[in-house]
Protein backbone atom coordinates (compact mmCIF):
# COMPACT_ATOMS: atom_id res chain seq x y z
CA UNK A 1 0.00 0.00 0.00
CA UNK A 2 1.02 3.38 -1.04
CA UNK A 3 -0.24 5.23 2.64
CA UNK A 4 1.81 3.32 5.31
CA UNK A 5 2.39 6.33 7.57
CA UNK A 6 -1.43 6.22 7.29
CA UNK A 7 -1.78 3.07 8.52
CA UNK A 8 0.93 2.74 10.57
CA UNK A 9 0.88 6.04 12.80
CA UNK A 10 -0.93 6.31 16.13
CA UNK A 11 -2.35 9.56 15.56
CA UNK A 12 -4.30 8.83 13.07
CA UNK A 13 -7.94 7.29 14.55
CA UNK A 14 -7.98 3.39 14.77
CA UNK A 15 -11.49 3.26 12.49
CA UNK A 16 -9.82 5.03 9.47
CA UNK A 17 -6.53 2.86 9.55
CA UNK A 18 -8.95 0.00 9.89
CA UNK A 19 -10.53 1.49 6.74
CA UNK A 20 -7.25 1.94 4.46
CA UNK A 21 -5.49 -1.21 5.63
CA UNK A 22 -8.93 -3.47 5.24
CA UNK A 23 -9.67 -1.80 2.02
CA UNK A 24 -6.47 -2.56 0.95
CA UNK A 25 -6.59 -6.38 1.32
CA UNK A 26 -10.32 -7.02 0.41
CA UNK A 27 -10.31 -4.82 -2.37
CA UNK A 28 -7.45 -6.91 -4.30
CA UNK A 29 -9.28 -10.19 -4.26
CA UNK A 30 -12.53 -8.98 -5.29
CA UNK A 31 -11.45 -6.84 -8.28
CA UNK A 32 -9.20 -9.80 -9.64
CA UNK A 33 -12.01 -11.79 -11.12
CA UNK A 34 -13.89 -8.77 -12.91
CA UNK A 35 -9.84 -7.85 -14.42
CA UNK A 36 -9.27 -11.47 -15.72
CA UNK A 37 -12.93 -11.55 -17.30
CA UNK A 38 -12.51 -8.36 -18.85
CA UNK A 39 -9.34 -9.83 -20.10
CA UNK A 40 -10.87 -12.62 -21.75
CA UNK A 41 -13.17 -10.85 -23.01
CA UNK A 42 -10.76 -8.81 -24.67
CA UNK A 43 -9.55 -11.38 -27.16
CA UNK A 44 -9.51 -10.68 -30.49
CA UNK A 45 -11.89 -13.12 -32.07
CA UNK A 46 -15.43 -14.26 -30.43
CA UNK A 47 -14.61 -17.96 -30.19
CA UNK A 48 -11.26 -17.43 -28.31
CA UNK A 49 -12.80 -15.14 -25.94
CA UNK A 50 -15.78 -18.03 -24.98
CA UNK A 51 -13.42 -20.48 -24.44
CA UNK A 52 -10.96 -17.80 -22.80
CA UNK A 53 -13.82 -16.79 -20.34
CA UNK A 54 -14.93 -20.20 -19.82
CA UNK A 55 -11.37 -21.31 -18.91
CA UNK A 56 -10.96 -18.43 -16.33
CA UNK A 57 -14.08 -19.08 -14.96
CA UNK A 58 -12.81 -22.67 -14.49
CA UNK A 59 -9.07 -21.08 -13.14
CA UNK A 60 -11.37 -19.19 -10.55
CA UNK A 61 -13.65 -21.81 -9.38
CA UNK A 62 -10.67 -23.91 -8.48
CA UNK A 63 -8.55 -21.31 -7.18
CA UNK A 64 -11.48 -20.41 -4.45
CA UNK A 65 -12.17 -24.51 -4.02
CA UNK A 66 -8.40 -24.91 -3.39
CA UNK A 67 -8.16 -21.52 -0.99
CA UNK A 68 -10.53 -22.22 1.03
CA UNK A 69 -10.44 -26.45 1.57
CA UNK A 70 -6.70 -26.66 2.18
CA UNK A 71 -6.66 -24.11 4.83
CA UNK A 72 -9.49 -25.67 6.35
CA UNK A 73 -8.16 -29.10 6.45
CA UNK A 74 -4.39 -28.19 7.62
CA UNK A 75 -6.21 -25.89 10.51
CA UNK A 76 -8.34 -29.34 11.06
CA UNK A 77 -4.88 -31.43 11.25
CA UNK A 78 -3.06 -29.53 13.74
CA UNK A 79 -5.46 -29.76 16.35
CA UNK A 80 -4.96 -33.33 17.04
CA UNK A 81 -1.90 -33.69 19.83
CA UNK A 82 0.02 -35.43 17.85
CA UNK A 83 0.20 -33.40 14.44
CA UNK A 84 0.59 -29.96 16.45
CA UNK A 85 3.46 -27.62 15.73
CA UNK A 86 6.03 -26.80 17.89
CA UNK A 87 5.81 -22.92 19.48
CA UNK A 88 8.44 -21.47 17.56
CA UNK A 89 7.64 -23.26 14.27
CA UNK A 90 3.84 -21.87 14.41
CA UNK A 91 4.69 -18.82 12.37
CA UNK A 92 6.13 -21.32 9.32
CA UNK A 93 2.51 -23.06 9.34
CA UNK A 94 0.25 -20.30 7.13
CA UNK A 95 3.74 -20.30 5.13
CA UNK A 96 3.44 -23.67 4.35
CA UNK A 97 0.04 -24.03 3.33
CA UNK A 98 1.01 -21.05 0.76
CA UNK A 99 3.50 -23.13 -0.80
CA UNK A 100 1.30 -25.79 -0.95
CA UNK A 101 -0.89 -24.25 -2.41
CA UNK A 102 0.68 -22.76 -4.75
CA UNK A 103 1.78 -26.21 -6.07
CA UNK A 104 -1.96 -27.16 -6.12
CA UNK A 105 -2.68 -24.14 -8.44
CA UNK A 106 0.50 -24.92 -10.96
CA UNK A 107 -0.39 -28.36 -11.36
CA UNK A 108 -4.14 -27.87 -11.93
CA UNK A 109 -3.59 -24.58 -13.45
CA UNK A 110 -6.71 -23.13 -10.81
CA UNK A 111 -5.78 -19.30 -10.02
CA UNK A 112 -2.90 -18.33 -7.15
CA UNK A 113 -4.17 -14.99 -6.30
CA UNK A 114 -7.64 -15.74 -5.83
CA UNK A 115 -6.52 -18.97 -4.13
CA UNK A 116 -4.33 -16.66 -1.94
CA UNK A 117 -6.61 -14.16 -1.02
CA UNK A 118 -9.51 -16.93 0.24
CA UNK A 119 -7.21 -19.00 2.10
CA UNK A 120 -5.50 -16.08 4.01
CA UNK A 121 -9.36 -15.31 4.80
CA UNK A 122 -10.07 -18.74 5.93
CA UNK A 123 -7.28 -19.08 7.65
CA UNK A 124 -7.71 -15.40 9.58
CA UNK A 125 -11.18 -16.87 10.59
CA UNK A 126 -10.29 -20.31 11.33
CA UNK A 127 -7.45 -20.25 13.74
CA UNK A 128 -6.53 -16.71 15.43
CA UNK A 129 -3.29 -18.58 16.89
CA UNK A 130 -2.43 -19.13 13.30
CA UNK A 131 -2.79 -15.48 12.63
CA UNK A 132 -1.26 -14.12 15.27
CA UNK A 133 1.95 -16.53 15.11
CA UNK A 134 2.13 -15.75 11.65
CA UNK A 135 1.73 -12.02 11.36
CA UNK A 136 5.36 -10.32 12.04
CA UNK A 137 6.96 -12.58 9.45
CA UNK A 138 4.11 -12.06 6.69
CA UNK A 139 4.61 -8.59 7.21
CA UNK A 140 8.35 -8.66 6.32
CA UNK A 141 7.74 -11.17 3.80
CA UNK A 142 4.74 -8.89 1.92
CA UNK A 143 7.45 -6.19 1.75
CA UNK A 144 10.19 -7.95 0.64
CA UNK A 145 8.25 -9.40 -2.29
CA UNK A 146 6.38 -5.73 -2.81
CA UNK A 147 9.90 -4.51 -2.50
CA UNK A 148 11.25 -6.99 -5.33
CA UNK A 149 7.72 -6.73 -8.00
CA UNK A 150 8.04 -2.53 -7.87
CA UNK A 151 11.71 -3.30 -8.80
CA UNK A 152 10.74 -5.45 -11.66
CA UNK A 153 7.61 -2.60 -12.42
CA UNK A 154 10.22 0.40 -12.09
CA UNK A 155 12.59 -1.54 -14.57
CA UNK A 156 9.76 -1.37 -17.48
CA UNK A 157 9.07 2.90 -16.38
CA UNK A 158 11.14 4.59 -19.25
CA UNK A 159 11.33 7.54 -20.37
CA UNK A 160 10.18 6.33 -23.90
CA UNK A 161 7.42 4.75 -21.87
CA UNK A 162 6.55 8.47 -20.66
CA UNK A 163 6.65 9.42 -24.42
CA UNK A 164 4.00 7.34 -25.99
CA UNK A 165 1.11 8.59 -23.69
CA UNK A 166 -1.05 10.69 -25.25
CA UNK A 167 -2.37 14.11 -24.07
CA UNK A 168 -5.63 12.43 -23.43
CA UNK A 169 -3.89 9.59 -21.54
CA UNK A 170 -2.17 12.15 -18.63
CA UNK A 171 -5.78 13.62 -18.47
CA UNK A 172 -7.45 10.42 -17.49
CA UNK A 173 -3.92 9.64 -15.17
CA UNK A 174 -4.58 12.64 -13.56
CA UNK A 175 -8.90 12.50 -13.58
CA UNK A 176 -8.36 9.03 -12.07
CA UNK A 177 -6.20 10.38 -9.35
CA UNK A 178 -7.65 13.35 -8.34
CA UNK A 179 -10.88 12.92 -9.35
CA UNK A 180 -12.80 9.29 -10.29
CA UNK A 181 -11.78 6.91 -7.63
CA UNK A 182 -11.75 9.81 -4.62
CA UNK A 183 -15.04 10.24 -6.07
CA UNK A 184 -16.34 6.63 -5.65
CA UNK A 185 -15.02 6.04 -2.52
CA UNK A 186 -16.84 9.61 -0.92
CA UNK A 187 -19.73 7.90 -2.42
CA UNK A 188 -19.60 4.82 -0.54
CA UNK A 189 -18.46 6.30 2.94
CA UNK A 190 -22.15 8.31 3.20
CA UNK A 191 -24.02 7.54 5.80
CA UNK A 192 -20.69 7.06 8.00
CA UNK A 193 -19.72 8.24 11.07
CA UNK A 194 -16.33 9.27 9.82
CA UNK A 195 -15.67 13.16 10.19
CA UNK A 196 -15.41 14.94 7.46
CA UNK A 197 -11.74 15.11 7.07
CA UNK A 198 -11.34 10.86 7.84
CA UNK A 199 -13.92 10.58 4.29
CA UNK A 200 -11.19 13.42 2.54
CA UNK A 201 -8.08 11.16 3.59
CA UNK A 202 -9.66 7.89 3.19
CA UNK A 203 -10.79 9.52 -0.38
CA UNK A 204 -7.35 10.29 -1.28
CA UNK A 205 -5.46 7.22 -0.18
CA UNK A 206 -7.60 4.50 -1.43
CA UNK A 207 -8.52 2.22 -3.30
CA UNK A 208 -5.14 2.39 -4.36
CA UNK A 209 -2.55 -0.08 -3.29
CA UNK A 210 0.25 -2.54 -4.71
CA UNK A 211 -2.34 -4.77 -6.45
CA UNK A 212 -2.60 -2.00 -9.16
CA UNK A 213 0.99 -3.02 -9.83
CA UNK A 214 0.37 -7.11 -10.82
CA UNK A 215 -3.09 -5.94 -13.15
CA UNK A 216 -1.21 -4.27 -14.63
CA UNK A 217 1.66 -6.97 -15.72
CA UNK A 218 -1.42 -9.02 -16.14
CA UNK A 219 -2.96 -6.84 -18.54
CA UNK A 220 0.57 -6.36 -20.15
CA UNK A 221 1.28 -10.47 -20.74
CA UNK A 222 -2.25 -10.94 -22.02
CA UNK A 223 -1.16 -10.45 -25.27
CA UNK A 224 -4.59 -8.55 -25.83
CA UNK A 225 -4.96 -6.28 -28.35
CA UNK A 226 -3.67 -2.58 -27.48
CA UNK A 227 -2.78 -4.10 -24.48
CA UNK A 228 0.58 -2.36 -24.62
CA UNK A 229 -1.36 1.23 -24.78
CA UNK A 230 -3.52 -0.06 -21.71
CA UNK A 231 -0.47 -0.54 -20.00
CA UNK A 232 1.29 2.35 -20.89
CA UNK A 233 -2.14 4.53 -18.89
CA UNK A 234 -1.63 2.16 -16.14
CA UNK A 235 1.79 2.04 -15.46
CA UNK A 236 1.90 5.83 -15.61
CA UNK A 237 -1.34 6.37 -13.31
CA UNK A 238 0.63 3.73 -10.80
CA UNK A 239 4.00 5.90 -11.24
CA UNK A 240 2.19 9.35 -10.40
CA UNK A 241 -0.16 7.71 -7.35
CA UNK A 242 3.39 6.38 -5.84
CA UNK A 243 4.76 9.81 -6.08
CA UNK A 244 1.75 11.89 -4.82
CA UNK A 245 0.37 9.48 -2.12
CA UNK A 246 3.67 8.18 -0.82
CA UNK A 247 4.97 12.06 -0.56
CA UNK A 248 1.45 13.27 1.09
CA UNK A 249 1.00 9.95 3.77
CA UNK A 250 3.68 11.85 6.43
CA UNK A 251 1.91 15.27 6.18
CA UNK A 252 -1.55 14.35 6.31
CA UNK A 253 -1.00 11.91 8.90
CA UNK A 254 0.66 14.56 11.69
CA UNK A 255 -2.56 16.39 10.72
CA UNK A 256 -4.38 14.32 12.82
CA UNK A 257 -3.86 14.86 16.78
CA UNK A 258 -5.86 12.48 18.95
CA UNK A 259 -6.02 13.57 22.79
CA UNK A 260 -5.09 11.40 25.66
CA UNK A 261 -7.90 10.48 27.70
CA UNK A 262 -8.72 12.78 30.91
CA UNK A 263 -7.89 9.99 33.43
CA UNK A 264 -4.28 9.72 32.05
CA UNK A 265 -3.64 13.25 33.02
CA UNK A 266 -4.21 13.44 36.45
CA UNK A 267 -2.76 16.33 38.11
CA UNK A 268 0.03 15.16 40.68
CA UNK A 269 -0.52 17.88 42.87
CA UNK A 270 -3.49 16.82 45.04
CA UNK A 271 -2.72 15.06 48.49
CA UNK A 272 -1.75 11.59 48.88
CA UNK A 273 -0.38 11.47 45.02
CA UNK A 274 3.37 11.85 45.88
CA UNK A 275 3.59 8.74 48.15
CA UNK A 276 3.79 8.91 52.27
CA UNK A 277 6.95 10.64 51.93
CA UNK A 278 5.51 13.85 50.28
CA UNK A 279 2.75 13.82 53.09
CA UNK A 280 5.13 13.93 55.65
CA UNK A 281 7.48 16.55 54.17
CA UNK A 282 4.28 19.18 54.13
CA UNK A 283 3.07 17.94 57.75
CA UNK A 284 6.69 18.93 58.45
CA UNK A 285 6.67 22.22 56.89
CA UNK A 286 3.25 22.79 58.43
CA UNK A 287 4.72 22.58 61.71
CA UNK A 288 7.50 24.67 61.04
Amino acid sequence: MFASAIVGRKEVPSKLRQLLNVESGINDGLALPVVLLLIAAAAPTSGHAESSLTKIGLELLLGLVFGIVLPMFVTALVRFRHLGAEPKLQPLLPLAIGVILYALCHLTHANPYLAAFSAGAVLTARSIEAKEAFEPLGEALAELAKFAALLVFGALLTPSLFGDLTFGGYVAVVLAIVLIRPASLLLSLIGTRFTPKEKLVAAWFGPKGFASVVYGLLVLQAGIPQGEEAYTVIAVCIAFSIVAHSSTDVPIARLFDINEPADTCVPAARSGELGPSADRSGAAQRKG
